[in-house]
């Protein structure tokens, strides 16, 4: 996102590159790993709301709530992709 922001910033050649990067093969699997960690990080910070409030401390249900965060944020990952490729082939 910085780099694209910078690139933008320096001039249009150096937009289409990053933009042309961001485009190819590794470059969306790298935003597609970016996207995992955010969406992993939003709802293990939900989960860490709730210990703050005092559930889930139990160890079955630590566990439970670990895998649901994973579960979930690979879920929210998917639909964000799937509405990224849906706008792409609408325009």
């Amino acid at each position: 996102m910085i780099a694209l922001l910078l690139a933008l910033a320096a001039g249009p050649q150096q937009f289409d590159t990053v933009r042309a990067f961001c485009g190819s093969t590794i470059g969306m699997l790298m935003l597609f790993g970016w996207t995992w960690s955010l969406c992993f990080h939003l709802c293990n910070g939900i989960r860490h709301l709730a210990w703050d409030a005092g559930w889930g401390f139990q160890i079955p249900r630590a566990y439970a709530t670990g895998y649901t965060v994973v579960a979930v944020s690979a879920l929210l990952t998917v639909l964000i992709w799937i509405c990224v490729f849906a706008q792409r082939s609408g325009t």
